[in-house]
């Protein structure tokens, strides 16, 4: 992967990561073309990286000699947030045991939630991630607590995005956005009803961090058995205070400044 950029503005670094992206939203295996087409790279140089990739075992090369992500793709992305999941793991796996509803704890990445883990519940639920997946935080209870809670200005350079609809109660428009922000975090708590996935709802809790958001807490029942969500809100209370003192030592931090500092030089 040595050698001269031939691409301006484009370093190798750069192209490796556009061959990955192409990945990023689909889960069948690509074409070498395909992959060129969706990181906007010459045939050429994806074949060259797609081979060294799969060398590497980032990538892996199917019989009909399309491409998938490899393995050690998996066994690295394990490592990310792991001491955070290993540690709040037996409390929502515990929150799923006293509810029977499906338990998730995230975290923000950029402008999206991060899913750290989750426990499903005994009630068939619209799926929107896996963990490790993502998702919007303008149209889930976890998403709309890390926007509330977090540093003012992560919510100003949020609103300031295009909202994008899941569905069509999806909130797009950022004054009323911002007015429901305000108003859970005056209340504490975040309930969503078919804004992320028709048939599905949701109600989420701030995680605290020495002091500062770390993460947040929810759970996702039926929107048919949605009525009076707050019923959740002791236990789910509850169960963030146990992880917030659980995970007092983890440096959770270091899991969250990179994007942070990569936002804040971008609202320079």
């Amino acid at each position: 992967m040595a050698g001269g950029n031939r691409e301006p503005g484009r370093t190798v670094t750069s192209k490796v990561i556009a061959v990955l992206g192409a990945f990023e939203h689909t889960m069948r295996p690509l074409g070498v073309t395909e992959i060129a087409e969706l990181a906007d790279l010459p045939p050429s140089t994806t074949h060259r990286l797609v081979s060294e990739l799969t060398e590497g075992g980032l990538l892996s090369k199917k019989s009909d000699g399309r491409y998938q992500l490899g393995l050690r793709i998996w066994e690295l992305a394990q490592n990310t947030g792991r001491q955070l999941r290993d540690t709040a793991r037996p409390f929502i796996q515990e929150l799923y045991s006293l509810t029977s509803e499906t338990a998730q704890l995230v975290v923000r990445d950029k402008d999206e939630a991060l899913l750290i883990d989750r426990a499903y519940g005994t009630k068939k639920i619209p799926r929107s991630a896996r963990v490790g997946g993502r998702l919007p935080l303008n149209s889930t209870a976890v998403g709309k607590i890390l926007l509330a809670f977090d540093e003012p200005w992560v919510k100003q350079s949020y609103l300031k995005l295009p909202l994008n609809a899941s569905t069509p109660k999806t909130i797009v428009n950022p004054e009323v956005l911002a007015a429901q922000l305000k108003q859970i975090h005056s209340q504490g708590f975040a309930i969503t009803h078919d804004e992320q996935r028709i048939g599905g709802a949701s109600i989420a809790v701030p995680v605290w961090h020495t002091g500062k958001l770390g993460a947040a807490l929810g759970l996702v029942v039926p929107t048919a058995q949605a009525a009076n969500l707050e019923r959740y809100l002791p236990i789910l209370q509850a169960t963030s205070q146990r992880i917030t003192k659980a995970t007092a030592l983890i440096p959770l931090d270091t899991l969250l400044a990179s994007h942070k500092n990569a936002e804040r030089k971008g609202d320079t």
